[in-house]
């Protein structure tokens, strides 16, 4: 089994799209552990309403490719449009941030709310 911790994020319907991201999620990988979803400001374009953001602990027997995959047909399935705008308004963003212990995307270091969400989750990870 693999572990992965995954960002989630909104600004368009947050209050639908984030439930509604958990529970597709769900349905293929077993979710261990949430983080408190907090609100932030935009990153890159601010001329967007504020973003709902959090993390999910899973364990899942997919491999990293086929879980990335899981979460960009989830992310479509929810009204993402690939190729717009990169820091754009968006109605879900799941990114996976850790894999099996390890970091594997750079944010978690830049980004204080991701950073608290992941530790939320995964007190135990080595920064």
């Amino acid at each position: 089994m693999n572990r992965a911790v995954i960002g989630v994020g909104s600004n368009i319907e947050p209050q639908v799209n984030v439930p509604m991201a958990r529970e597709r999620i769900a349905e293929r990988h077993v979710i261990l552990a949430e983080s408190p979803l907090v609100e932030t400001s935009p990153v890159g374009h601010a001329d967007q309403p504020d973003f709902t953001n959090g993390a999910l602990l899973l364990e899942t027997r997919a491999d990293r490719e086929r879980l990335k995959a899981d979460l960009k047909a989830i992310e479509v399935t929810l009204g993402r449009r690939p190729g717009l705008n990169r820091y754009g308004p968006r109605t879900i963003d799941l990114d996976i941030v850790v894999w099996n212990g390890e970091v594997i995307d750079p944010d978690l270091y830049t980004r204080d709310y991701l950073r608290h969400a992941v530790l939320a989750v995964l007190p135990d990870l080595k920064l």
